[in-house]
């Protein structure tokens, strides 16, 4: 296969369909959505919330019941509620050892799609350096590949024969990041991506501030959730898919 980006031992995919792909090779998988799904689950977790993710297209709400779990709404709704949201910074302690169904179009989907691989992490700017640490022992012992997803997002109103996903900056820059810290040989396309995180590092805040997410989040009152999800390594927290929700990684 042309695409498959061997014999390279860190690669780069984009979105449903790359998260399809590292699958199907048995890679080591980390997810990057960093406004927000990844950028929350990390920040939820840190709090010590239990988050399961959870596919759009099937009923989230009534899985949440089923085991016992809330069911994250909306920013605007749920903020009215004083609820955990999308957003990261609605999570703090009182949500310790809470459940928390999250869905997304996104960073849930492509959780979903990759979920049978040896490990799959999530991973953002806030925990890049330790989400790469991770993945890198967890690579020395299983011997398997890694590939790092940045998810994009998703162009409404398509017309019949267009690409529905959009590539995202933020997503490529979060990519980038990780991907700085692994220690396998890089594809072309995993060099190009750390790159360009390499390059903007030092006003990376700036890039996501005004690009069209962070515009959008902005214009939307969630300013916050735009400079809380531009830090870089704030947190040690590594969430792993175990079963059907996200555990904080030890290699205990």
């Amino acid at each position: 296969m042309y695409f498959n980006q061997n014999p390279y031992e860190c690669k780069m995919e984009w979105g449903r369909r790359g998260a399809r792909e590292a699958a199907n090779r048995g890679d080591i998988v980390i997810i990057v959505d960093v406004l927000s799904f990844s950028s929350t689950v990390v920040s939820a977790l840190n709090k010590g919330a239990i988050i399961y993710p959870y596919p759009p297209n099937l009923d989230g709400k009534l899985y949440a019941e089923s085991i016992g779990a809330e069911f994250i709404l909306g920013r605007a709704e749920a903020a009215k509620l004083d609820k955990p949201t999308l957003s990261p910074v609605s999570f703090n302690q009182e949500h310790n050892s809470k459940k928390y169904v999250l869905t997304s179009l996104n960073g849930s989907f492509c959780t979903w799609i990759a979920s049978k691989v040896p490990a799959l992490l999530v991973g953002s700017l806030l925990n890049a350096r330790s989400v790469a640490d991770a993945a890198n022992l967890i690579q020395k012992q299983t011997k398997a590949n890694i590939t790092v997803i940045p998810c994009g997002e998703q162009w409404e109103d398509n017309k019949l024969h267009e690409d529905t996903l959009r590539p995202a900056m933020e997503d490529y820059l979060g990519a980038g990041s990780i991907l700085s810290y692994l220690a396998g040989k890089k594809s072309p396309e995993a060099e190009l991506c750390t790159t360009a995180f390499l390059h903007t590092k030092h006003n990376i805040d700036e890039f996501i501030w005004d690009c069209g997410s962070g515009r959008e989040l902005r214009e939307k009152g969630f300013e916050s959730d735009v400079t809380h999800c531009s830090r870089l390594n704030v947190y040690q927290t590594v969430p792993v898919l175990c079963r059907d929700h996200f555990i904080e990684y030890s290699n205990v």
